[in-house]
């Protein structure tokens, strides 16, 4: 018996149960779209949270201290007394030695960009319209390299020089201005500044862009009332999962509040572990079907060959030849029906980017299927079909030749 016995062999048994070979292959196929469309969707979508997530935020933020009441009254030990602390209204705090901190922090393994602004609350005021907004106060070539406000502009320019600003679309809208229109900027104190809106632009929420306003650093730190500080620093590491353990690593250096962005969205996070287990959940049970599916057609198999089985193990087949020949048989099953399934997927993902759309005529997200997948897939998928194999060739191999001629 040749080298390439339990192919040949192998080929031959599935080509006669045509019928069976066809439903299983389809069966797997269809096991296999299912399993790769939905991880290619639910992939893509959490990719495109993501992205959504940390196109408008730092992956680090550094925070001033926080200001905590204390009581003004000291008694004796052992003397009782009933006091109520109240905490003031906080100004805004700002980080101390702040162009230290952002040489400490660009210093940092990982850490790829780092920007300090100020940042507080004012009123924009256009006419008789109003609206409470978010003021950031940027330095726009450094703000630029961890949130791309270039890229998020529709109209105008991208620049906060003095006495310019960039808002967002949703607020240019509500205050009825556009690019080259004036508006003021007003706190909670005396200071008010007219700006000049330079640009609008879209942060890809609508609620941001209700409430955002760029200026210069330096006219912010004057409309805030700090001079020369500045409310946070912000930073990106060149790996977004690993910011938790840079930003404990970062606070432990520099001695200040340092927040990831995971500690900022953990529920967020918390929500794709738990889409990460249903995945995993209908991988598991799918490719269990496809291993009872191949194991149920090829013990069928073992059955219906029975006689040929016999005789072929009396013209000398040895029984690790006959096992190789339903190892075979279920590789070929598993490999030949999960590239069919990726097939099948592919174009359900083309399906899906082509017809499904938003409300605005968009696609919803971009979805595809990396080159990770379609090579894992089809490689579970074949080993799946080989482990299906394995009691139906043990099986095969332990027949008697007589007795299987007889029967």
């Amino acid at each position: 018996m040749g080298p390439g016995f339990a192919f040949t062999v192998a080929m031959r048994f599935l080509r006669e149960g045509r019928m069976q070979t066809l439903l299983i292959i389809v069966g797997v196929a269809v096991g296999v779209a299912v399993v790769s469309y939905v991880s290619a969707l639910i992939q893509g979508l959490q990719a495109n949270t993501i992205r959504r997530t940390l196109g408008t935020q730092a992956h680090l933020v550094v925070q001033p201290p926080e200001q905590r009441a204390l009581p003004s009254l000291a008694l004796p030990e052992g003397t009782a007394v009933l006091r109520e602390v109240q905490a003031r209204a906080q100004r805004p705090r700002t980080v101390d030695n702040w162009g230290t901190v952002e040489q400490a922090l660009a210093a940092l393994p990982g850490v790829t960009a780092v920007t300090a602004l100020a940042s507080g609350s004012m009123l924009a005021v256009r006419g008789e319209a109003s609206r409470s907004v978010t003021l950031a106060g940027i330095d726009l070539e450094g703000y630029d390299r961890i949130v791309s406000l270039r890229g998020s502009l529709t109209r105008g320019v991208a620049r906060v020089a003095p006495g310019e600003a960039l808002v967002g679309e949703q607020l240019a809208s509500d205050l009825g201005v556009g690019p080259g229109d004036r508006f003021v900027l007003r706190s909670g104190g005396e200071a008010s500044g007219t700006f000049r809106i330079a640009g609008l632009i879209d942060l890809g929420n609508r609620e941001l862009n209700r409430r955002s306003v760029f200026v210069s650093r330096r006219a912010a730190q004057s409309l805030l009332g700090v001079p020369g500080g500045v409310t946070q620093v912000w930073a990106k590491v060149a790996d977004p999962f690993a910011a938790e353990k840079i930003a404990v690593r970062a606070s432990r250096q520099l001695g200040l509040q340092v927040e990831s962005w995971m500690a900022t969205n953990a529920q967020m996070l918390s929500a794709l572990n738990a889409q990460n287990v249903s995945t995993g959940m209908i991988r598991v049970f799918t490719a269990l079907v496809v291993v009872l599916g191949i194991a149920s057609v090829l013990v069928v198999s073992v059955v219906h060959k029975r006689k040929e089985i016999g005789i072929l193990r009396a013209m000398g087949a040895t029984r690790a030849q006959m096992t190789r020949v339903f190892l075979v048989q279920g590789a070929l099953v598993g490999l030949v029906g999960s590239l069919l399934g990726i097939v099948l997927a592919a174009l359900l993902l083309w399906g899906f980017s082509t017809f499904v759309r938003g409300s605005d005529g968009l696609p919803l997200y971009s979805v595809s299927m990396s080159w990770d997948l379609a090579l894992k897939v089809p490689l579970v998928a074949t080993l799946a079909g080989m482990l299906a194999a394995v009691a139906p060739a043990r099986s095969a191999a332990r027949l008697d030749p007589a007795q299987a001629i007889r029967v």
